[in-house]
């Protein structure tokens, strides 16, 4: 089992690969939902990393995945620049998964 990094930037994918984990930059939507459909259709994928920029670039198309798609685990994570409101996007998947406002 692995993990795959969909990163914006080539510094976070760099510190990434020095841990091991392999992963693409893009810096578009067509270029996003390849990595997305390649990263998906390899069973080895435990465990699907995004930068919180990448994820950005297609913020309806990454919520959907995380709904609907059950293997890989779909994360976003932090790079330097920062990060978004963790909280409030959690509330916001799990308003969007069961419709539950918390």
């Amino acid at each position: 089992m692995k993990m795959y990094l969909i990163s914006d930037n080539i510094d976070t994918q760099t510190g990434m690969r020095l841990a091991g984990i392999d992963g693409v930059v893009v810096h578009d939507k067509q270029a996003l939902h390849d990595a997305c459909k390649n990263a998906l259709s390899n069973k080895e994928n435990a465990i699907l990393l995004f930068t919180e920029k990448a994820a950005d670039i297609d913020r309806e198309y990454i919520s959907s995945l995380k709904v609907t798609v059950t293997t890989p685990l779909i994360i976003e994570i932090p790079d330097r620049h920062g990060s978004h409101d963790v909280a409030g996007s959690i509330n916001t998947l799990v308003q969007e998964s069961i419709g539950l406002k918390l």
